[in-house]
């Protein structure tokens, strides 16, 4: 079988459609996170800190002082901006909780319903402590 055929079947099964499509509402998803972090929560966030912009949060590795890292990249100074990490990892841990809560919920709806256990064919307990009273008088 060459690989073209191998490649037909493949997209053909339904799984690289299936996939496309995830990516596509994936990298949507994460436009839609970003900008919930950086301009809603962040803002929020900043006024709870005294006013710290986190994306504006830096360490300069390079000559001179620069009040924002704009001014610093501008200047081409070496910069570490630790605030936009912090950005991104907020990001990253909301949109690993919602993928979290989907697949807890898939899970949840594949589980078969929990069917009651079927009790013994016997006497119940009723019964027994009757055979024993019985046995008892006699």
């Amino acid at each position: 079988m060459s690989m073209v055929s191998e490649f037909k079947e493949f997209i053909n099964q339904g799984n690289a459609m299936d996939m496309a499509v995830g990516i596509i509402i994936g990298a949507a998803f994460g436009k839609i996170v970003s900008a919930l972090v950086d301009n809603v929560l962040m803002p929020i966030i900043s006024v709870f800190s005294g006013g710290v912009d986190f994306s504006d949060l830096f360490i300069n590795l390079g000559e001179g002082e620069y009040a924002t890292l704009a001014a610093a990249k501008e200047a081409g100074v070496a910069t570490l901006g630790y605030g936009s990490f912090i950005q991104a990892l907020i990001d990253f841990l909301i949109i690993a909780f919602v993928i979290f809560m989907i697949i807890r919920s898939i899970n949840k709806m594949k589980k078969p319903p929990v069917e009651e256990e079927e009790k013994p064919a016997g006497p119940s307990e009723v019964e027994l402590l009757i055979e024993i009273r019985d046995s008892l008088k006699k």
